[in-house]
């Protein structure tokens, strides 16, 4: 329960010695202070009333005025314990002063509504995962900006890594999201900067190995004997091509239509940046591109290269599209675990490794570092930056052969 009463200060007194009037807020032991804007000498102030004395100037107005800011008080904390298990005094002193108090499930909720809106639906699963991880840490509490503290910050790190067994850099992501939505919030005025509790706490982040194919291991897959027309077969298509071709992203592979193809460039509307780029083919993924065009001689400007996606399948719901990009991305990656086994490769195989192994190997034949970026659509050049750092590390290694 929530105590509220009125306090003189008196290690505040003035040299006349009036002492400023506050309204106490007592929860859970914690006391928390509200000026009320007067200053009261201890001769005119009845403690056992709470009240000023007749001497004090206007004494009954006064008096009146300070028990209708007691009584709001009272009101805001019956009416947050009602609604809230989670009631603390810092809670009901913002709401006494005016402050909104703003559940940030709720927030969050609206968010992923508007990322779901715009056919965002990778990053709205990101979110949804982890509002999960937050629902099942709070039971049936609601949480708002003021109650996510610091302490309930690291509180919920330590569940996400103990209690849910998450590595480093899941954690991390998770805990962006919730930056994010405070620096929204600040930004809109929701909550003060003082009141964000990420300016105060740095997240974790592991480095992590940047897996990448040398020029023996990517022949290697590309000269492996697979049964032509199969599914494998255009996964390792696919792979290859993308690790000669900009390292295209699949998400943006599996919907390259030839009306993308001009014969000699592919143009790609990129489906995670929305930015558009045109990338001139080499032989080898020119070669790839003329292997489906012959067998595909009914093809029209409409129809998918790698034909994976339904070609009368409706895609225009971002969420079947969505869906269908995943389901098609963990089959792509099943198969190329496959093929490494195959080929005698033990390194961590995943598509993504084909963006990886264009990048390096375009840093190492001579591109600009600019061109690479540009190419592979990144937002900053410090992205790209990761696989200059690579091949310097290769350059470093090879080094080795004059100790």
């Amino acid at each position: 329960m929530t105590t509220v009463t009125l306090l003189l200060m008196e290690k505040k007194a003035n040299k006349n010695g009036e002492q400023p009037l506050y309204i106490r807020i007592i929860k859970k032991r914690k006391p928390k202070y509200i000026s009320l804007g007067i200053r009261v000498h201890p001769n005119q102030w009845n403690q056992e009333k709470l009240r000023v004395k007749s001497s004090y100037p206007h004494a009954g107005k006064t008096n009146a005025w300070i028990a209708k800011k007691v009584a709001e008080a009272e009101e805001i904390a019956i009416t947050l314990e009602t609604k809230n298990q989670n009631v603390t005094g810092k809670k009901v002193k913002d709401a006494i002063k005016g402050k909104e108090v703003v559940s940030i499930i709720c927030y969050m909720e609206n968010y992923m509504s508007d990322l779901k809106a715009t056919g965002k639906i990778g990053t709205y699963d990101k979110y949804n995962a982890t509002l999960l991880k937050l629902k099942r840490y709070l039971g049936n509490r609601d949480l708002t900006f003021l109650d996510f503290d610091l302490q309930f910050l690291k509180a919920f790190e330590r569940y996400l890594r103990d209690e849910l067994g998450n590595v480093t850099n899941t954690i991390h992501g998770n805990l962006k999201i919730f930056r994010k939505l405070f620096n929204d919030a600040v930004r809109e005025e929701i909550i003060e900067f003082k009141d964000n509790p990420f300016t105060k706490y740095r997240l974790k982040w592991q480095k992590t190995k940047t897996e990448f194919l040398t020029e023996e291991e990517l022949s290697a897959i590309e000269n492996l004997a697979l049964t032509k027309g199969t599914v494998m077969y255009h996964h390792r298509n696919m792979y290859v091509f993308a690790a000669y071709a900009g390292g295209i992203r699949i998400s943006d592979l599996l919907q390259l239509k030839w009306q993308n193809f001009d014969g000699s460039n592919v143009h790609v509307y990129t489906q995670k940046t929305n930015d558009a780029v045109s990338i001139k083919l080499p032989t080898k993924a020119l070669s790839i591109i003329e292997e489906y065009a012959q067998t595909q001689l009914d093809r029209q400007p409409h129809h998918f290269i790698f034909p994976l996606l339904k070609q009368k399948r409706d895609y225009s719901d971002p969420l079947v599209l969505f869906r269908a990009i995943s389901s098609n991305t963990a089959y792509a990656n099943k198969n190329l675990k496959k093929i490494a086994e195959k080929v005698g490769l033990s390194k961590a195989m995943h598509f993504h490794t084909s963006r990886h192994t264009w990048a390096v190997r375009a840093l190492q034949k001579g591109m600009r570092i600019e061109h690479v970026s540009k190419l592979m659509t990144h937002a900053s050049i410090k992205t790209t930056q990761l696989y200059a750092k690579v091949v310097n590390s290769e350059l470093d290694s090879a080094m080795n052969v004059f100790k």
